[in-house]
């Protein structure tokens, strides 16, 4: 049967009712048609009474049964937006979250203070959402995407390429939990989101996510706090005297994360909260060298 446009999505955000609220349902229903059209939203609005092709159809039907399946709407779509940058995205990385945005802000306002073209590592970058979205910021920052994924580094690479970044950012593979090799050289700031899900939250965790994003992205050990440890222990031989150390941390964690910063001869700067104003990163210095 020939459908008309306005007809598949009504048709999809019918089924998609079934499992969420109407809200949600036209939501995601309205991102569908539109990803499966290669359509914006407006027009899709001019071209809804056209007839779709057969294509088309059997698209939309896949995507809504993927939806209905628990999958997240950003893996059906390919593609998510952080800090205004469209980034590439699939099972391999984290979906970016609003809540990255808290450590992203942090980084960026302590970077506009550094020297001139600073050299800047997001380590366990995943998509590369955050140091992408510095690197967007602060024109003149050289920027170092590092996972251990080789999965994850090529979809971050994608990102870097899509987003016009390719000449101040590269991507290497780096594991955050051993010391860093000599060839990273020295940094004036590291950011870095790392897994923080405890082995017990673990357990807990949404369909949506405990099925379809990395776990290896997401276990950050018993306590959830193995990274943190790693991290301010052997990237202080990675930063400059009096670089900057910034971190997101999962909810509660902030005073942990904060003692093992200290424990490690870092001074805390700031703790910021994210847009549910929950307490979700902090930034932190090493001292300079005396004169």
């Amino acid at each position: 049967m020939v459908k008309k446009l306005s007809q598949i999505y009504l048709d999809a955000r019918k089924l998609l009712m079934t499992a969420e609220d109407p809200q949600t349902a036209s939501y995601l229903a309205r991102n569908l048609i539109c990803h499966v059209t290669g359509k914006t939203q407006e027009q899709f609005l001019e071209d809804r009474e056209m007839y779709a092709s057969d294509e088309v159809c059997g698209a939309m039907d896949a995507a809504v049964g993927r939806l209905l399946a628990g999958e997240p709407l950003a893996y059906v779509l390919g593609e998510w937006e952080f800090y205004g940058l469209k980034l590439t995205v699939d099972h391999n990385v984290l979906i970016p979250r609003d809540d990255t945005c808290a450590v992203a802000a942090l980084a960026i306002k302590q970077g506009l203070f550094l020297e001139k073209a600073p050299r800047i590592l997001d380590l366990c970058t995943g998509s590369g959402c955050i140091g992408l979205a510095i690197a967007s910021r602060l024109p003149d920052a050289k920027v170092t995407l590092a996972d251990i994924s080789k999965d994850a580094l090529a979809i971050a690479k994608k990102n870097i390429i899509a987003n016009h970044l390719g000449a101040r950012v590269t991507a290497v593979q780096a594991d955050a939990l051993q010391p860093p090799q000599a060839f990273l050289g020295k940094f004036d700031m590291i950011v870095s989101n790392p897994p923080y899900i405890t082995s017990e939250e673990m357990t807990q965790l949404p369909h949506s996510v405990r099925d379809y994003e990395p776990h290896l992205a997401l276990h950050g050990g018993e306590d959830g706090l193995n990274f943190y440890r790693a991290i301010s222990k052997h990237y202080r031989e990675a930063l400059k005297p009096g670089g900057f150390l910034c971190f997101e941390f999962g909810m509660g964690q902030g005073d942990a994360v904060c003692d093992i910063l200290r424990e490690n001869g870092y001074t805390i700067l700031e703790r910021s909260r994210d847009y549910n104003d929950r307490e979700r990163a902090c930034i932190a210095q090493l001292p300079r060298k005396e004169d």
